[in-house]
């Protein structure tokens, strides 16, 4: 472990150090101004120069070098790394000689005896003045170009050829970033911006060439080996129309992230990425009422089941900027809750009231146990057996994992008087094909068989608070544990072939952060029993996704890695549906990108007697529990042999 205590005082010692040694530079070249102004002044005939004028230079130069120095140092000249000057700190330098040149004129006309500054002749202080600020700038600014060109020389002859995409702020950032920076055997040659004024124009010496529609010729006649796409405020069907484009070329793309995504809103090498699929999707991230979810989290105790899941950790990242006054992550999983709880400990420390807690949400004593003590107000349920083929194969641990969890929890839930219960649901509960998909839908169908219980416990007097539960439906997330994305890029790193089950099957995607945001403001416009669907864009063909990728990464598609079909797995369908066709759909008022499916009517008490037996046949390890499933949901398909 590295012992930060050490590495400090080294660390202020070097700065001093060059601080000190910058600062006998400034004093120097502030004598050395005052000497060329008196011999300029006299044509260079030292021998004429009146003894006086020599003997009052030998009074002010010392004064005023320590003056410029000081006014230096207050406009924190001494703390710049040099080799990154630009702009902000020549600001500072005029800033500081104007002021010199202030308290200088002020002094002469205060007390002219005392400091006998008048007596020099005005040519001479205006001389060493503009001698001086020229100096003082020039000695900083040289260290960025003896910096600039040793970098050049260091570039090799096989370095990368770089294209930027964008000539604004952010690319002009990433080249001077590039070219600046001692690590990057790279070269910016050219830059691309859709605004013809630019076009003919430079940035830091790299040309502006042309619009997107050159892309591929520029590519091609300047040799580029990597493109980096610069506009991290485009709008979505841009983004995916440029980075289309880009994909023709056989370069390497990346992206440079949107402002909210890096920490200072700073451009460095390490914030550029390579392009992921949300960059394809064509549609602009979605928009959150930030103000209206801390609204209801802020000093509320708050529970995540299946805390240390793909969903459950971000819900448990995203919650903990609301200022909880607990968080409790609930797991059975122990290296997830425990990763989760330490990076949130590591950013947040003795701020957040943090507890991660080990149990199944199929133990109805560990559930009353947890709940009884911490009395949470909010539970997000994110805890389920998500993936298709492995459920096909292990029926029974869906039904006791996702249906029995679930009915555990919400009942827990009243009998302990959580205010809002919301479920984490998935597009495949409608229509379902596979079994998972089936005992999501029973999910829903549970909690909204609990609100209605709930409603009455509450009218009948017999619950103080009422409960109130809802559901939030959406389809495949990006950069989930086992989600198709991070399969393929284990895929193509390896080298291919890349497996797609079939040309034609259709997704909607979302990346995680945008999904639990909008989860959490579902649950803020819940009243009860809802079935929130969110709004995930147009559907994309996982071919595309696939070819898109492959390209993206510097590959051709079939010829440099190949695309293997291996057909539908177990219980998957070709294409996901949002909503059953008697639901229906109304948009909430507060924001589009959440709409309302409306409820199916059911008989409770059958559904409870039928869940019940379900649930009792899953515990006996059932061999046909999939036909006690199709009794209950309707909509479910199985293949018949399975019944």
């Amino acid at each position: 472990m590295t012992d930060n205590s050490k590495l400090k005082p080294y660390k202020s010692k070097h700065w001093v150090y060059r601080a000190l040694v910058l600062a006998i530079l400034d004093f120097i070249l502030m004598a050395l101004s005052f000497i060329a102004a008196l011999l300029i002044r006299f044509d260079f005939k030292f021998s004429v120069i009146d003894q006086e004028y020599v003997d009052q230079a030998l009074l002010v130069v010392p004064i005023c070098a320590v003056l410029i120095i000081v006014l230096l140092f207050i406009f924190k000249m001494y703390n710049s790394i040099w080799r990154f000057v630009s702009f902000t700190e020549f600001e500072r330098i005029v800033k500081a000689w104007v002021c010199f040149t202030i308290i200088v004129f002020v002094a002469s006309v205060i007390d002219e005896k005392i400091t006998g500054i008048r007596r020099l002749p005005i040519a001479v202080w205006v001389m060493a003045v503009v001698f001086g600020f020229v100096s003082t700038t020039a000695l900083r600014f040289g260290f960025r170009f003896i910096n600039f060109f040793n970098r050049d020389k260091s570039v090799t002859k096989d370095c990368s050829n770089i294209m930027i995409i964008g000539a604004g702020a952010c690319g002009k950032d990433a080249i001077h970033e590039i070219v600046m920076s001692r690590h990057v055997n790279a070269r910016v040659c050219c830059a691309i911006d859709d605004n013809p004024v630019k076009i003919g124009r430079e940035i830091d010496g790299v040309p502006i060439v042309g619009n997107r529609e050159d892309i591929p010729k520029i590519a091609e006649e300047y040799k580029i080996d990597e493109i980096i796409f610069a506009i991290p405020d485009a709008k979505g069907v841009d983004r995916k129309e440029i980075l289309d484009i880009c994909s023709t070329t056989g370069c390497k793309v990346r992206v440079i992230p949107g402002i909210y995504q890096m920490i200072d809103g700073s451009v460095t090498v390490s914030n550029i990425r390579n392009v992921e699929i949300i960059d394809l999707l064509g549609r602009d991230p979605v928009k959150a009422n930030v103000e209206r979810i801390r609204e209801y989290i802020t000093d509320k105790v708050v529970m995540v089941t299946g805390g240390g899941g793909s969903i459950g950790s971000e819900l448990c990242r995203q919650i903990a900027m609301a200022k909880p006054k607990l968080l409790i992550i609930f797991d059975i999983y122990e290296n997830n809750a425990f990763w989760i709880e330490r990076e949130l400990r590591a950013k947040y420390g003795d701020s957040l009231n943090l507890i991660a807690l080990i149990g199944s949400v199929r133990n109805t004593n560990r559930v009353n146990s947890v709940l009884d003590k911490y009395r949470p107000d909010i539970i997000f349920h994110a805890a389920a057996h998500k993936h298709v083929p492995l459920m096909e194969g292990s029926p029974n641990e869906a039904i006791k994992n996702n249906c029995g969890g679930t009915y555990k929890m919400a009942q827990a839930a009243i009998k302990y008087g959580v205010k809002r219960f919301v479920l984490i649901s998935t597009d495949k509960a409608v229509n379902p094909t596979n079994v998972m998909g089936a005992s999501k839908r029973i999910c829903e169908m549970v909690i909204q068989m609990m609100d209605r219980k709930a409603q009455a416990m509450y009218d009948r007097g017999e619950i103080k608070v009422r409960t109130t539960f809802s559901a939030v439906r959406f389809g495949n997330v990006l950069g989930s544990n086992g989600s198709v994305l991070k399969i393929f890029e284990k895929q193509i790193a390896a080298g291919g072939p890349v497996t797609v089950t079939d040309k034609n099957i259709i997704r909607y995607f979302m990346t995680i952060p945008e999904a639990v945001v909008l989860v959490m403001e579902s649950g803020a416009y819940a009243q009860g029993g809802e079935i929130f669907v969110l709004n995930m864009g147009d559907p994309v063909k996982i071919d595309d996704v696939a070819r898109r990728m492959i390209k993206l990464s510097g590959f051709t598609p079939d010829v440099d890695i190949k695309i293997e079909y291996t057909g539908l797995r177990p219980g998957e369908k070709l294409y996901e549906e949002r909503l059953m066709d008697e639901e229906g759909l109304r948009e909430t008022e507060e924001n589009k990108d959440i709409s309302i499916a409306r409820p199916i009517p059911m008989d409770d008490e059958e559904f409870v007697a039928q869940l019940d037996e379900l649930l009792e046949a899953a515990k006996a390890e059932t061999a046909g529990i999939k036909q006690l499933v199709a009794k209950i949901v309707k909509t479910y398909s199985p293949k018949n042999e399975e019944l």
